[in-house]
């Protein structure tokens, strides 16, 4: 019996002094965190990206809007969603998904910026308020919405960049003008 014990405790005397394969162990449990960081930081870049180009197709877009030429050109809703989507440079996977409400507004106070989902959500936050499409006269004030529910593949639960019960996240983009005095 004493010389199992004493084969046992030398194996495992060995096996404790034995340093390969540690550099794999020690990446094995290193790799999970790493790989997740990574991640979130590539998925909070693509989000911020894509909010910024959001918000620049939306300035760029009513601009047509603020001079007239989209009242002289009779431009509908889905054209000019068509001209904000022609500004996204692809970072949005669905054009038909943005949520675009044009509305002519008292003054710029009574500029009211409210997203179009019902708070809070419940999966799958569909729109819960109409698009709707009136680029005014001349010197008239407009506020223009623009949304988007972004698809996160990186769900990392509550530290996640997801903001909607589905899993997305609400990105937006508000302009409020007043038209120049076209005729």
């Amino acid at each position: 019996m004493g010389t199992v014990r004493q084969k046992l405790h030398r194996q495992l005397t060995r096996l404790g002094r034995d340093e390969r394969a540690v550099t794999a162990v020690e990446f094995g449990m290193l790799a999970l965190p790493f790989f997740a960081v990574i991640g979130a930081i590539l998925q909070t870049s693509v989000v911020f990206l894509a909010s910024q180009v959001l918000e620049s197709a939306v300035h760029d877009a009513s601009r047509a809007i603020r001079t007239g030429q989209a009242q002289g050109a009779g431009m509908t809703l889905e054209q000019f969603r068509s001209s904000i989507c022609d500004r996204l440079y692809g970072l949005f996977p669905d054009c038909a998904g943005l949520h675009v409400r044009v509305n002519v507004v008292t003054n710029f106070q009574s500029a009211s910026v409210e997203p179009p989902l019902p708070s809070p959500c419940f999966a799958p936050c569909d729109w819960d308020n109409a698009e709707s499409w009136s680029a005014g006269v001349g010197k008239s004030v407009v506020l223009v919405q623009v949304y988007y529910r972004y698809p996160i593949m990186v769900q990392l639960g509550p530290l996640g960049m997801s903001n909607m019960a589905d899993g997305r996240r609400l990105i937006g983009s508000a302009a409020v003008f007043q038209n120049e005095p076209f005729s």
